[in-house]
């Protein structure tokens, strides 16, 4: 079957276990079958192609990609977690939060968000708690608030270290604060990404805070703070974090991008390990200084590498599966210890890019 925005052979289901497994086989690679046929909605192994020696693509789906859902435009995709109903959340910059079906990925809800005063959020970051409720970051102040399930209420909000607010009240730059937020397993650890560097840092160094609980169900309070170097792209620009998710044993899986134009997005997928990194929360200049030592990092796979699966894009792209990577969420696990991802593109409603959703498996390196 020829589609226009060829699904590309991208199948999702969900577990009992509610964790999502999406897979494209060699035959489906340049088409999609129908939403809701057995095909679209097979449960397979996912070995996908080798984007490097850790990490392959199993496929990718470009079906979402200048959609509406009621009146609400499906797109400016910025993160993803899933739920403990089978249903995948994926928020948009746009202050709105999606349920997507746990086996099709096509939106059931949409639910708009707003702050204390009524107003939007330019919300980037997700977290899903064990209670239900809904950790959200906006990258404005930048804040983190505690939402109901649905999303209608505001509970709490998270305590943010003055340095990390936007200047004039704190060192950070606009549109460059908390872009991920991941819940470590237990739920007693939130981490949230800086995008970009505080002013006074080296530029290659981003900072990513934490906050702790005594008990699953407790007030978070802030936590240790570490340093995390970023790559560069080919102008030798320091590229942003976009999401980091829990790999489940302590570590974080950071997702890095940049943009040159008319060449191009650089993604690359890292391992970071914050054990035995410096608390830099007292630290007002990270300069690269021999007493701190940021968190650990490997290099699982430059996205640039994968296989195209016949995809195509509507700008320069060194590779045409490429586009706006935003959003990132662990979905389960495969044979051999790997875990399933399911990434997202940004479209920023713009022309010029897509909302692309990719399944990818990841094999980790031994601690």
């Amino acid at each position: 079957m020829r589609v226009q925005k060829a699904l590309a052979g991208l199948a999702v289901a969900l577990t009992t276990a509610a964790c999502l497994t999406a897979t494209a086989t060699d035959a489906q690679a340049h088409g999609s079958p129908a939403h809701g046929s057995p095909a679209a909605e097979r449960v397979s192994s996912g070995t996908g192609q080798a984007c490097s020696p850790s990490v392959r693509v199993n496929g990718f789906s470009d079906a979402l990609d200048k959609t509406t859902f009621g009146s609400t435009f499906v797109g400016n995709l910025s993160a993803l977690a899933t739920d403990a109903h089978g249903t995948v959340s994926a928020l948009s910059d746009r202050s709105a939060l999606f349920t997507l079906d746990g086996r099709t990925l096509q939106p059931r809800k949409v639910v708009p968000l707003a702050d204390e005063k009524g107003q939007p959020l330019d919300s980037e970051a997700l977290a899903n708690d064990g209670d239900g409720t809904r950790l959200i970051a906006s990258e404005t102040e930048p804040s983190i608030r505690r939402y109901s399930h649905d999303g209608t209420r505001i509970l709490s909000r998270l305590p943010v270290p003055a340095a990390l607010r936007v200047a004039p009240e704190g060192r950070a730059t606009s549109n460059l604060t908390f872009e991920g937020l991941a819940l470590q397993p237990g739920g007693r650890t939130l981490v949230a990404s800086m995008e970009g560097a505080l002013s006074g840092d080296s530029a290659t160094l981003v900072r990513f805070q934490t906050w702790q609980r005594s008990s699953a169900h407790g007030e978070f309070r802030i936590g240790p703070q570490y340093a995390y170097r970023v790559g560069t792209d080919a102008a030798g620009a320091p590229l942003g974090v976009s999401d980091i998710a829990p790999t489940g044993d302590g570590r974080l899986l950071v997702l890095e991008r940049g943009f040159i134009s008319g060449v191009g997005n650089t993604v690359r997928l890292y391992l970071a390990d914050p054990a035995g990194a410096s608390d830099v929360g007292l630290v007002t200049d990270l300069t690269g200084q021999r007493s701190v030592r940021p968190m650990r990092e490997t290099l699982l796979a430059d996205l640039g590498q994968c296989p195209s699966l016949g995809a195509t894009a509507k700008q320069p792209q060194p590779n045409p599966l490429l586009d706006n990577i935003e959003g990132m969420a662990v979905t389960g696990h495969a044979p051999g210890g790997r875990l399933k991802l399911l990434l997202v593109s940004d479209d920023n409603q713009s022309a010029a890019q897509t909302t692309r959703l990719y399944s990818l498996t990841a094999r980790l390196p031994r601690r």
